[in-house]
């Protein structure tokens, strides 16, 4: 603290304060520093957040539905306000409906607008939940996620919503461990390969002796899939399936063995695939190669596998994925190379893809599903 100055020749007197004034003195000291610290310290604007004022319908179809494309959904119309807006910033909406996060397009835009008040309003398609996002001018919503975006990184505030009324009751996933990973099971409609199914996690187990069981139960009408998910992500390395025979799968029972990225388009989620099933089409053939976007010519890579024990397996490089089915286990003596093939083109990069193994129906097939199917694998491997 620095010493008071005297004029120069005062002399210096003691003053005496008695204790109720010296305590009133210090009061007024601090009760003025609160004052001035909290004037510094508050904001110009209230916190952002937003809500809903008015909650769209629960999506109420039935889970085994599949005659609806993913474009094919109602919709209802929601309301709400925002509060601490500033200039520029919109409303981007979602709902949650078959297992992922869709982007609500209001005439051909990704956002709502807020008026002055604070208050929007737009349109939604039906899900089970609802979510709200005030978003920064430069923020770029994806079109599908799995997982809603948190605040940061041009989000601003978040609310989330169950739709109005009774949704469907759909089973809930569960953790396992399978070749020393941890993994998480889908549940309910998910949309795969342009065809709606419907998942249980009660179709994936691992036996006594590690191995990995997926099974499609059920009825015509209400088939019931299987899938599980690597619950970390992995990046380049080679990645193996050790899968037992599959030739007994109907023509409409399909195995992928893949990478993908919960959030994006089909352009950009990072897929590779190994597929293992004939489309619905007996004379088709029962392996495909692919680096998705499938529809690309050079992207694709289809032949048959025999009967019997395969370990198919793709190795992830920058600009570089190499793809291979050995007959056997590669961990037996020198098994047969039965297909290998290099994608230079349209290699993605890693992001926050994960591996999964799925085996569902596809409802487009020209010969339909008509009993139950199981596939085991014994292992994965992952080798950086």
């Amino acid at each position: 603290m620095l010493a008071r100055r005297y004029p120069p020749g005062t002399a210096r007197r003691a003053v005496s304060v008695g204790p109720k004034k010296l305590a009133r003195t210090l009061i007024l000291i601090l009760l003025a520093s609160f004052v001035t610290i909290g004037c510094h310290s508050s904001p110009k604007n209230s916190a952002s957040a937003v809500a809903f004022s008015k909650v769209p319908a629960a999506y109420q179809e039935s889970p085994y539905k599949i005659d609806i494309t993913e474009h094919d959904y109602k919709t209802d119309m929601t309301e709400g306000r925002a509060t601490g807006v500033r200039p520029g910033q919109r409303i981007a909406l979602y709902a949650n409906t078959d297992g992922r996060w869709g982007l609500c397009q209001q005439s051909g835009q990704p956002f709502a607008n807020i008026e002055s008040d604070g208050r929007w309003k737009a349109s939604v398609h039906l899900g089970i939940q609802y979510a709200a996002l005030l978003v920064d001018p430069t923020y770029n919503p994806p079109e599908q996620t799995e997982s809603l975006p948190i605040v940061g990184n041009g989000v601003v505030a978040l609310a989330v919503v169950n739709g109005e009324g009774a949704a469907p009751v759909l089973p809930s996933p569960k953790i396992l461990n399978f070749s020393g990973y941890e993994w998480t099971t889908s549940a309910g409609p998910i949309f795969h390969a342009g065809s709606r199914n419907f998942f249980d996690p009660a179709n994936v187990w691992t036996d006594e002796r590690g191995a990995l069981h997926l099974r499609i139960s059920g009825s015509p009408g209400k088939w019931a899939g299987a899938e599980l998910k690597l619950v970390r992500s992995l990046g380049y390395g080679t990645y193996r399936f050790e899968v037992r025979d599959v030739s007994h799968l109907e023509p409409s029972a399909l195995l992928t063995l893949i990478t993908w990225d919960g959030v994006g388009t089909e352009s950009t989620r990072r897929e590779l695939d190994v597929e293992l099933g004939r489309w619905g089409d007996p004379d088709n053939t029962n392996v495909n190669y692919v680096v998705q976007p499938y529809y690309v010519p050079a992207n694709i890579v289809a032949f048959r596998a025999p009967p019997g024990l395969c370990t198919h397996s793709f190795r992830w490089e920058p600009g570089k994925a190499t793809f291979s089915t050995v007959a056997g286990s590669v961990n037996a003596v020198a098994g047969r190379v039965i297909n290998e093939h290099v994608f230079t083109s349209g290699v993605p990069s890693p992001g926050g893809q994960s591996v999964r193994i799925a085996l569902y129906v596809f409802h487009q097939g020209k010969i339909p599903l008509k009993k139950e199917n199981e596939v085991i694998i014994d292992k994965f491997e992952y080798f950086p």
